[in-house]
């Protein structure tokens, strides 16, 4: 081989520790339900106070005072 086959060696070592890495942040991300919101997609204050107006969880007063607050 003349030395060559040696060299190449510690590849395997870096690819079955990256695939290691990579199981175990799926494992991670699994564990914690595999949901996250993505970023600039949270909520907004106003947009909560609207659905829960709708689903019937407030009045029109609590709903309208709670809207001026945040305004």
């Amino acid at each position: 081989m003349d030395g060559w086959g040696m060299g190449w060696g510690w590849i395997w070592l870096v690819l079955v520790l990256a695939g290691l890495a990579i199981l175990a942040y799926v494992g991670v991300r699994l564990a914690q339900g595999g949901r996250s919101t993505p970023p600039g997609s949270s909520s907004t204050a106003r947009q909560i106070l609207d659905e829960r107006y709708a689903r019937g969880e407030i009045d029109e007063d609590e709903y309208q005072r709670r809207r001026s607050m945040l305004q």
